[in-house]
């Protein structure tokens, strides 16, 4: 079997019960990959069928998750399409036309069965220790029949109904041949009793009328794959590649990542949702090349790839389905990566926002500088407002014991000061060049380690411990502000 179908149609169809994550990012990536190497189609389907989980925030946060990771749809609730609507709800008439044309043919049937009757043949199976499943009770009800009960008013479903002997053959792309049992398929509804049809029914309807060529979705729809592919079958229709991702494991590889998994890697400060790695700082295309990597790989060596890269290299049949554990250390790898990838005017351009955030006024004669000053060492963008903050404040927040740290005296610091005050009054240009071994005299004129000169003038400066190099800071502040700093420093000092 081959992928290189062109064009290929492919759809990213989330349900809108809850925000964007991983593995949801990841069906999206690879959909919109396929689309892009093969001049296909990208679209995006709302399967909103489930209107008591419905959350509108959520369908919002997928539009905005996809435009923030830059594989926008070709079609969809937004863009239109030749296939509208792109949203299930919208879509309930044909889902029922085509529910009945089973019906007609015999390969569905209503269902009349209350929840209560339901709920004790399940009990009734468990103490059996059978497989929970629908019993067939209303399986071979007459059309006659069910048409009555439905004039009559009663509560009904329609099923779909599983052939009972024999097998069912189904491939996927990744797995091949699976083969299984009928006898342990379940009639499956496909409409229930408020009228919207389940993901059974609407996922296939939608995916043969708007031409899908290429399903990719996740391992979990496995179990009902074989379903999926009789109910194609019997409304004699062609299917598509089916293709299950590897499912995505835990971060330590035990077990499957669950909804309890997830609300302690968001309390732990690790990135789940998209919405959550855009406010962590990290970029769109870090995020990009790290669910690329979890079921997927080029080679056996190369890691680093931006989004036109993987339109070029990326294929069907290097996914591996095996599971994928969630590496939180690589995507902070993969981030450091794609930041230094960077030009220092992108740079620039993503950490303004974050020094506005932080209430600074942004001074753009000087962006670039503080950009080049930071960029290789900064990991995350929300790191960028601690380590050079202190470019776009007028004085620095300074106190005694910030000052003197490292052994060092008041009076000490005092007379540093002043003679590093000095040192740069008498210099026309401060830098490396001309004030490194002048600072280092200075140091051993008192009987003090190169060290703690730098330290102390890199406080004065900065009101920080950690910051970029003192002669890239220097030019930056500019000698009027410097020397400002420098007297600040020293009128604490000798308070």
């Amino acid at each position: 079997m081959s992928s290189k179908q062109n064009p290929a149609r492919v759809r990213f169809a989330p349900s809108p019960t809850g925000f964007l994550h991983i593995g949801s990012a990841r069906t999206a990536l690879y959909d919109y990959l396929l689309a892009r190497q093969t001049g296909g189609s990208f679209i995006l389907r709302i399967e909103d069928t489930d209107q008591k989980r419905y959350q509108e925030s959520a369908e919002e946060d997928f539009s905005n998750a996809l435009d923030w990771l830059g594989i926008l749809p070709d079609e969809g609730p937004e863009q239109g399409g030749p296939h509208s609507p792109y949203r299930q709800s919208l879509r309930k008439d044909l889902y029922r036309d085509h529910a009945e044309q089973l019906i007609n043919s015999g390969d569905a049937f209503y269902c009349f069965c209350s929840s209560e009757q339901l709920n004790l043949v399940r009990e009734e199976q468990i103490k059996r220790n059978e497989t929970p499943h629908y019993d067939g009770s209303c399986r071979n009800l007459s059309q006659e029949e069910a048409a009555k009960r439905i004039q009559a008013g009663d509560s009904h479903v329609i099923r779909f109904k599983v052939p009972k002997l024999g097998i069912t053959t189904v491939t996927d792309f990744l797995r091949g041949e699976i083969t299984v049992e009928n006898s342990t398929l379940d009639d499956m509804i496909l409409i229930k009793s408020n009228g919207f049809a389940v993901y059974h029914l609407a996922a296939i309807v939608d995916d043969y009328l708007m031409a899908i060529t290429h399903v990719i979705r996740g391992s979990e729809w496995l179990p009902t794959f074989p379903i999926h592919a009789l109910i194609y079958r019997a409304l004699g229709w062609k299917e598509p590649y089916w293709v299950h991702l590897s499912v995505l494991l835990k971060p330590d590889g035990k077990g499957k990542m669950s909804k309890r998994d997830t609300q302690l890697a968001q309390d732990q400060g690790l990135p789940i949702f998209t919405k959550d790695m855009e406010e962590l700082g990290y970029l769109p295309e870090s995020v990009i090349n790290w669910i690329a990597l979890m079921g997927w790989s080029y080679d056996d060596k190369t890691e680093f790839f931006t989004l036109e890269d993987l339109i070029k290299k990326f294929s069907l049949e290097k996914l591996n389905p095996s599971p994928a554990a969630i590496n939180f250390s690589k995507l902070d790898h993969f981030n450091g990566l794609h930041i230094r990838n960077l030009s220092i005017e992108d740079f620039a351009a993503r950490i303004k926002p974050w020094f506005e955030k932080a209430g600074f006024t942004v001074d753009n004669s000087n962006l670039l500088q503080i950009a080049a000053a930071i960029q290789t060492r900064t990991k995350k963008l929300t790191e960028v407002v601690g380590m050079a903050g202190f470019f776009f404040q007028k004085n620095i927040d300074l106190t005694l014991d910030r000052i003197i740290s490292d052994k060092l005296t008041a009076s000490q610091a005092a007379e540093a000061a002043q003679k590093i005050k000095d040192l740069f009054l008498d210099l026309p240009e401060i830098n490396g060049d001309t004030a490194e071994q002048p600072l280092r005299d200075i140091a051993a004129g008192m009987e003090l380690k190169a060290g703690q000169v730098f330290g102390l003038l890199r406080e004065i400066l900065t009101g920080q411990k950690i910051s970029p190099p003192l002669f890239d800071i220097i030019p930056i502040l500019g000698k009027d502000l410097v020397i400002q700093r420098l007297d600040s420093a020293i009128e604490i000092l000798v308070s």
